[in-house]
């Protein structure tokens, strides 16, 4: 086990904060964990100078790797970046449209404005297959009710954004599409069969991981025919058996927000982060402000580490996997602007915001408001 375990433990971590500059008890959680990134929410932002400032505030933290900078931009009500940058429709119109190239267009323009602030990975696109319309939680952030029209939109999302040097994740496995709660306040209960989720709910994710996706996101769901004890996060049938084993996926697997009442109403934040970690989740979501918390979050990993509660092989996996995605989009030239010029990825040190100027001509563009506009057109 290595000396620096502090350091590389705090690559499996992934922060929110308060504020909208970095406060300094980040900073000095940063240096002292080396942290896997920040996520950024509507009361982090203020303009899109002040975010690209934060994403290079950022990266001044890095030691050993690059953080990500990472953010909810679904479109319509899951949108942390308002006016002036593009106000996407919700994901639905892409839906109702069944257009792959409306598809790719909103892909493209989204990693531009998103690239041009500094983010480099986003918590996107939704891949749950919405086959209960009452749903609270998904309704129309999904791409629509039809198992095949969702896989092959967000395949096309999922590409685009990558193509364009944005680490795309796609959520929440293994599908939150047919559930009655909102696990932001309670459990949800997914009572399908395993041979229904194959050909329904898991068809969205295989096509992502064919794509490419660097990134998937666990649901905090109750599956009892695949797991009658853990939620999906905690379950290392669930993580490990079926996404890793059975779907081929070797990315990242971020754990949904930790803080939710699905899985905060029954364990401690510490046994959360320790059990998701154990189940093969390699960055959780800590989405809370208080840093307190989060430093007592990975000193809980820590000791579960030294004393062999999670394997050092399993942490060393999730390393592996994190450098590599991280070097995979530092390496990657972004899309600066609409006419395509090459720019540096957010997760190179070498990153600067764009001059004031520039950056307010490219977000909100005419372009990118013509694919907005296109997209209401099936609201």
């Amino acid at each position: 086990m290595p000396v620096a375990l502090h350091r590389q433990i705090g690559q499996l971590a992934v922060v929110g904060f308060e504020g909208t500059s970095l406060p300094a008890d980040i900073r000095a959680l940063a240096r002292e964990f080396d942290l896997g990134g920040v996520i950024l929410f509507a009361r982090n932002v203020e303009s899109p100078e002040q975010v690209a400032e934060i994403a290079r505030e950022a990266q001044q933290l890095a030691q050993d790797l690059p953080l990500w900078v990472g953010i909810d931009q679904e479109g319509g009500r899951v949108a942390r970046l308002r006016h002036p940058l593009t106000e996407w429709p919700p994901m639905q119109t892409l839906g109702r449209a069944d257009d792959g190239a409306l598809a790719g267009r909103f892909a493209a323009a989204l990693a531009r404005e998103l690239l041009a602030v500094g983010i480099s990975i986003d918590f996107a696109p939704v891949l749950d297959v919405l086959t209960n319309p009452k749903n609270p939680a998904i309704g129309d952030r999904a791409l629509g009710d039809r198992a095949e029209s969702v896989a092959r939109l967000g395949a096309v999302i999922v590409r685009t954004l990558q193509e364009s040097g944005l680490a795309a994740c796609g959520k929440h496995f293994p599908g939150h599409g047919d559930t009655s709660v909102d696990s932001h306040l309670d459990l949800p209960l997914v009572e399908h069969p395993p041979d229904r989720l194959r050909a329904v709910e898991f068809v969205p994710f295989r096509a992502a991981i064919e794509a490419g996706v660097a990134a998937i996101m666990t649901g905090h769901l109750l599956v009892p025919s695949l797991d009658d004890r853990h939620p999906a996060t905690l379950s290392r049938r669930i993580v490990q058996g079926l996404l890793r084993d059975e779907l081929g996926f070797d990315g990242l697997v971020f754990t949904d927000d930790l803080d939710m009442k699905a899985i905060s109403l029954r364990t401690t934040r510490e046994r959360a982060v320790v059990s998701a970690i154990d189940a093969g989740c390699d960055v959780v979501l800590l989405c809370g402000v208080d840093v307190g918390a989060h430093a007592l979050a990975l000193e809980a990993l820590i000791r579960a580490v030294e004393q062999e509660e999670i394997p050092w092989t399993r942490v060393d996996n999730a390393l592996a996997r994190q450098r590599g995605a991280k070097e995979r989009f530092a390496a990657s030239k972004s899309v600066a602007g609409p006419a395509g010029l090459p720019g540096v990825s957010p997760l190179s040190r070498e990153w600067r915001p764009m001059p004031p100027r520039r950056l307010r001509a490219l977000v909100g563009c005419p372009e990118h408001q013509a694919v907005a506009e296109e997209m209401r057109r099936y609201a």
